[in-house]
C-alpha cells in the first residue's frame, strides 16, 4: 500500500482463516490508507469466509486506486470484488506481472484450475541422474545446504508424500524442522497392502498420517495402524486407466492414474491445497505418467555415483521416444552450498493457471 510514494502499509496472509493481506496491511497503515493505492496479486475478495470480504475493507478505508496481478477465480469472488470497488468509484487496474504472480499463487490456483492440489516433485540426485548408490546408499546425496532447501520446500507444502517403499526403507519422519509457524505437515503413505508398520517413527511425530490402500487390505493392519494414530484410506480409481508400472510398492505399484487422481481428490477435500512428493522413484514416475504435477524441483550434486544398477529419480516404463518426454518450462537454477537447485514447471501448467484467472 503506497501513498504519496511512500509504503504505508503492507502484509501477506499468513495462513488458512487468518486476516488477508489486505487486512493486515489496512490495519498498518491506518488512517494513512486514505487515498492510497494498493498493491496486490490477487483480486480482493468479495464474500464472507472465515474473514469478512477484503473489498469491503478497502472501500471502507477510502483507498483510491487498486492495482491487481490477476482475478480470484473461487466463484465467490470471480470478479465481484472488481466490480464492487469500481462501484464505490476505486480504481482497479488489473493484469500487471499476472505470469508471475499466478506462479506465486500456484498452491492456491491449483485447485480451481485443475480441480486437485498444487503438486511439486522433488527429489536429490547426483550429477548423473541417481537417487542412491547401487547398494542402496542415499544419505545423503545433497549437502548441508540442500538439505535446509529441501526443508524449506516442506514448509510451502501442506502436505508430503512417499510410497510405501521409501517409507519402509528409510522410515521418515516427514516432519517440519524449521520452527515455522504453519504446524504439523499432513504425511501421505500410497500404501496398497498397508504394509507400513505401527512402529513407524512418522507416527511418533505430531500431525496426521493419512495411508491410502487397496479396499482389500488387511483389516487387521488397518486397525493396528489405527491403533497407532494413522488413518487408513480405502481408494478407489476416479477413472480407470492404463496401470503405470512401479517398482517401489506403493499405489502405483500395480494401479493407475486413477487412483492417482482418487488420492488428490480426498486430499483436496480433506483442506489440502499443496502436495510435495518426495519418494521414491516408483511414485514420481507414476505422477509424471499420468500427468499429475505442476512443479520439479531438483537437488543436483556434484557426484558421480555410476553403476547401472543405480536407481535414478523416475521409475516406471518412461518415454519411449524422445517427442513422447515431458518437457519443463520456467526453469531456474541457482546454487544452495555445492549443489544446483533446479525448478521448472510442467510444460503449458502457467497456461492453464492464467486461464484460470482470465477475466478483468
Amino acid at each position: 500500500m503506497v501513498s504519496d510514494g511512500e509504503v504505508v502499509g503492507e502484509g501477506y496472509h499468513r495462513r488458512y482463516g487468518e486476516a488477508h493481506a489486505e487486512a493486515v496491511a489496512l490495519e498498518r497503515a491506518g488512517e494513512r490508507a486514505r487515498g492510497a493505492t494498493v498493491y496486490v496479486t490477487l483480486e480482493p475478495c468479495a464474500h464472507h469466509g472465515n474473514t469478512p470480504p477484503c473489498a469491503d475493507a478497502l472501500i471502507a478505508a477510502g483507498v483510491r486506486r487498486v492495482v491487481a496481478c490477476h482475478r480470484d477465480p473461487d466463484p465467490r469472488t470471480a470478479g465481484a470484488g472488481f466490480e464492487r470497488l469500481r462501484a464505490a468509484g476505486v480504481e482497479v487496474v488489473v493484469g500487471e506481472l499476472a505470469a508471475e504472480a499466478a506462479l506465486l499463487n500456484l498452491c492456491f490456483l491449483a485447485p480451481h484450475a485443475f480441480g486437485r492440489p498444487a503438486v511439486t516433485l522433488k527429489w536429490a540426485m547426483s550429477l548423473d541422474g541417481k537417487i542412491a548408490t547401487a547398494g542402496g546408499e542415499s544419505q545423503w546425496i545433497s549437502s548441508s545446504e540442500g538439505r535446509r532447501w529441501a526443508l524449506l520446500e516442506r514448509e510451502a507444502h501442506d502436505a508430503i508424500l512417499v510410497g510405501s517403499g521409501t517409507a519402509l526403507a528409510d522410515d521418515p519422519r516427514l516432519d517440519r524442522r524449521l520452527g515455522r509457524a504453519r504446524g504439523p505437515i499432513v504425511r501421505v503413505v500410497l500404501d496398497r497392502r498397508l504394509r507400513l508398520t505401527p512402529e513407524a517413527r512418522m507416527l511418533g511425530v505430531e500431525g496426521p498420517v493419512l495411508v491410502y490402500a487397496a479396499p482389500g487390505a488387511d483389516p487387521a493392519r488397518r486397525a493396528a495402524l489405527e491403533a497407532a494414530g494413522a488413518t487408513p484410506i480405502s481408494i478407489e480409481p476416479i477413472e480407470p486407466v492404463a496401470a503405470v508400472a512401479d517398482g517401489i510398492g506403493g499405489v502405483g505399484a500395480s494401479g493407475t492414474a486413477g487412483e492417482l487422481r482418487s488420492v488428490l481428490a480426498d486430499l483436496l477435500a480433506r483442506g489440502v491445497r499443496s502436495v510435495l512428493v518426495e519418494g521414491g522413484a516408483g511414485v514420481a514416475g507414476a505422477f509424471v505418467a499420468a500427468g499429475l504435477y505442476d512443479r520439479v524441483a531438483v537437488d543436483c550434486a556434484p557426484l558421480l555415483l555410476g553403476g547401472a544398477s543405480a536407481p535414478g529419480p523416475l521409475g516406471g516404463t518412461g518415454a519411449a521416444h524422445l517427442d513422447e518426454a515431458p518437457r519443463l518450462d520456467r526453469l531456474d537454477v541457482r546454487r544452495r552450498g555445492r549443489d544446483l537447485i533446479l525448478t521448472g514447471l510442467r510444460d503449458g501448467c502457467l497456461q492453464d493457471l492464467l486461464r484460470s484467472v482470465d477475466g478483468s
